[in-house]
């Protein structure tokens, strides 16, 4: 019985062993570019001073001065943070509703095509935005937008209106904006959606048709509750990062026009342009900390709500 227990043991290790090997390149990566720089967070309670021949470590723990909570306290009695906070909000919780019911909505419906082809093609053609870089996509944009050769404008003079400088008018970008990310998102969670609501049991539609019920009902009685999990999956992750927004989007697109900043400079823009044009770490990284923490809170508020209605749900 030992021996037995013995080449038991052994193959369970050989197996665990084999696992490991194949998540080591993961863990590493994981390891290296998550957890490695998070003692960068320092900088947030430092006076940063990078001194030309030494080394980021020298600098950072001997060069720099602590200023404990000072950069914080800069952050908060700027004037334009309100603002930058607000842009921040509003558009993530819009990308929130419409990144929800918008791929939802679509799925539902491109599930009831009948031609595989037809509906193949759709999603590939949806998916094809996603893969598209910002900086691509700002140009496409700009084909549009640009005041003397843009599509747009060449359409306004064609009606014997008065072109318009879009790069200057910040009324219009909100609209822009919302356009443009629901264009190049909306793809990847709608084959998300369409892939769970294939692998639903067909015979339930079919019960339910025998039944009498009408494709409506079949929506909110089957689809719906049967794709709850993933839609609550995302939400999470979502609002996890409800300070975070697209970095290409509010600077590529818009390329960084400061007529339209009113209406488009969020969290993100607003600490890259302080690195970059004021050099100001400890402020960037203050910004940084706080925007990733609230989030973090968030997330872990949301998940707790959800768990206490239906334990079997959230992600943690």
């Amino acid at each position: 019985m030992k021996q037995k227990n013995g080449k038991k043991n052994k193959k369970r290790i050989g197996s665990a062993g084999g696992l490991i090997a194949l998540s080591l390149p993961t863990i590493v990566w994981y390891v290296a570019f998550c957890y490695l720089p998070l003692f960068g967070i320092i900088i947030a309670f430092k006076r940063y001073k990078p001194v030309p021949g030494r080394s980021f470590i020298n600098n950072l723990f001997i060069a720099s001065p602590w200023v404990g909570f000072e950069n914080f306290r800069f952050l908060f009695i700027n004037p334009q943070i309100k603002a930058v906070v607000r842009n921040t909000l509003a558009y993530n919780i819009t990308f929130l509703i419409i990144d929800t019911v918008l791929p939802i909505a679509l799925a539902v419906m491109l599930s009831y095509l009948y031609s595989d082809r037809l509906k193949g093609m759709t999603q590939s053609i949806a998916m094809l935005p996603h893969f598209m870089s910002w900086v691509v996509v700002s140009m496409f944009l700009f084909a549009f937008l640009s005041t003397d050769k843009g599509l747009l404008n060449n359409a306004l003079i064609e009606l014997r209106k008065e072109p318009l400088r879009w790069y200057q008018e910040p009324v219009v970008w909100p609209f822009i904006l919302v356009v443009t990310h629901t264009w190049k998102a909306y793809g990847y969670a709608l084959v998300m959606y369409m892939a769970n609501i294939a692998s639903i049991n067909t015979g339930l539609y079919e019960s339910a048709m025998v039944d009498g019920a009408s494709a409506w009902q079949m929506v909110l009685r089957i689809t719906l509750p049967l794709i709850r999990p993933i839609v609550i999956v995302i939400l999470l992750l979502n609002l996890g990062g409800i300070l975070n927004t697209d970095f290409g989007l509010f600077y590529q697109a818009t390329r960084n026009s400061g007529s339209i900043i009113s209406t488009t400079q969020t969290i993100d823009v607003y600490t890259y342009k302080a690195l970059m044009e004021q050099a100001n770490y400890g402020y960037s990284a203050s910004a940084s900390l706080i925007q990733n923490a609230i989030g973090c809170v968030f997330l872990i508020i949301a998940n707790l709500l959800i768990r206490k209605a239906n334990p079997e749900e959230g992600i943690f």
